[in-house]
């Protein structure tokens, strides 16, 4: 949220994904997805693959290898205007990605509403600090 809270934290394995690109592509649907389903209102969604946050955006007719997602996405946000996508750096995400990480060694997924996993909680306080530092 707006003051660095982790609203969900959510890994799941997916098999035979082609790319990181349309790994990136179902995390930001699932994202949209949740959002929807729990009815939280101005839902910021934010990514490290900049080519999928500005598909995201944008309403044109994706024809990539992840169209498929992007058409998903535009379809759920049909229903709402209280979305936004933003970018975010590599190096401002570490968290998203020491999650993708350790679910991937451990094979394991999880589902936690309103927190993120204990192995992960240190790097969300370095994370929040740096975020403090920018303003």
């Amino acid at each position: 949220d707006s003051e660095g809270n982790a609203l969900l934290s959510i890994t799941e394995i997916h098999h035979q994904v082609a790319s990181a690109f349309a790994a990136e592509a179902i995390a930001c649907r699932t994202a949209t997805q949740i959002g929807m389903d729990m009815q939280w209102p101005n839902i910021i969604i934010e990514g490290d693959a900049l080519s999928i946050i500005k598909k995201c955006k944008t309403q044109t007719n994706d024809k990539s290898r992840v169209g498929a997602y992007i058409r998903d996405i535009h379809q759920l946000l049909i229903k709402t205007k209280r979305y936004y996508f933003e970018h975010t750096p590599r190096e401002a995400n570490s968290l998203a990605h020491t999650l993708a990480r350790k679910a991937l060694k451990k094979k394991e997924e999880i589902y936690l509403i309103g927190r993120i996993p204990e192995y992960a909680e240190r790097l969300k306080e370095e994370e929040q600090k740096g975020e403090q530092r920018r303003r």
